[in-house]
């Protein structure tokens, strides 16, 4: 299985550069879990997800993704009615290079993601 955790700068991974935003909720050889909380009106700060992650959405939002040149490379009320995914819906996502979220709706944003390490 192919990862980008040695792509990225690891103060650039999500649980250090937007610790705020990201908490471990289970880590091993094999995956980490995390859950993620975006209030509304909130920014993400710069930051990585090394590894590719299955993400489960508890309550979703509209949401702005810029790269590290503050680009916009997804914005969720251009591709999805009704923003980013609903909420009891599960999506897979490859890593991701830095960027910034930014929670541009008026509700909370909760995830909770699976990234895969290594193979089981």
């Amino acid at each position: 299985m192919s990862t980008h955790a040695g792509e990225w700068p690891e103060h650039l991974d999500a649980v250090v550069a937007a610790a705020k935003h990201h908490r471990v909720l289970l880590e091993n050889a094999s995956v980490r879990i995390l859950e993620t909380t975006i209030e509304a009106g909130e920014t993400v700060p710069l930051h990585t997800h090394r590894w590719p992650a299955a993400h489960y959405f508890l309550a979703t939002g509209d949401i702005v993704r810029r790269d590290g040149a503050g680009a916009v490379t997804f914005d969720s009320r251009e591709h999805v009615a009704g923003g980013g995914g609903r909420a009891g819906e599960a999506v897979w996502s490859p890593a991701l290079g830095p960027h910034t979220l930014e929670n541009v709706g008026t509700t909370r944003i909760h995830v909770i993601s699976v990234e895969v390490k290594a193979e089981g």
